[in-house]
């Protein structure tokens, strides 16, 4: 049985990984599109359904130019970020935000400037991504090149207090076994 979910998840593996490099190796030519679309300025193409004309742009050439632009790096981006081990892998997360505010800007705003302000949009993004990779890097500097085990220093801190424990509760086992020979000292010598 544990063979059997092995091979499923290896064949699934398999062919996730394989639309990924299908992916990254048709981008150049994903890219170069917009050399086979029209230049004419009232121009439209359709394509499974969408109607596509010149978006604000002066032809639908041109139009289709910058959306690759931005659409390509956006998903070879998401794929890197996707299949990424290394500890810095967070920052990545950074243009992937800005190509998609750039790519929501041309295909959702109104006006006729594109890549005005989306700086702005990515702030509170950074100030969040930052500061994680930051945080991760302190801990593998830390551990790394100063030898500072944070984990091996918090099981040392725990088995002291442990031991702190352990060494009050003698303590109190001692005054409790105090107190009851007293006790009966004290009742000895009453009932003589």
């Amino acid at each position: 049985m544990k063979e059997l979910k092995a091979k499923q998840r290896a064949k699934k593996k398999i062919i996730i990984e394989s639309i990924f490099v299908l992916f990254i190796a048709i981008a150049p030519f994903l890219y170069k599109i917009y050399d086979f679309l029209p230049e004419e300025p009232d121009a439209t193409i359709s394509f499974l359904g969408f109607t596509i004309d010149d978006g604000g742009f002066g032809d639908v050439s041109m139009y289709v130019w910058f959306i690759t632009s931005k659409v390509i790096p956006l998903y070879l981006m998401i794929i890197w970020f996707m299949t990424a081990k290394n500890w810095w892998y967070h920052i990545i997360l950074i243009p992937i935000a800005m190509y998609a505010f750039q790519l929501f800007e041309v295909l959702f705003d109104s006006d006729d400037t594109v890549e005005s302000d989306n700086i702005w949009w990515l702030i509170p993004i950074l100030m969040i991504i930052i500061p994680i990779v930051y945080f991760i890097r302190i801990k593998l500097y830390d551990k790394y090149v100063h030898g500072i085990d944070l984990e091996a220093m918090e099981a040392e801190l725990k088995s002291l207090k442990k031991k702190q424990e352990e060494k009050e509760n003698r303590k109190v086992h001692k005054a409790v076994d105090a107190e009851k020979q007293i006790e009966i000292k004290t009742m000895d010598t009453s009932q003589i």
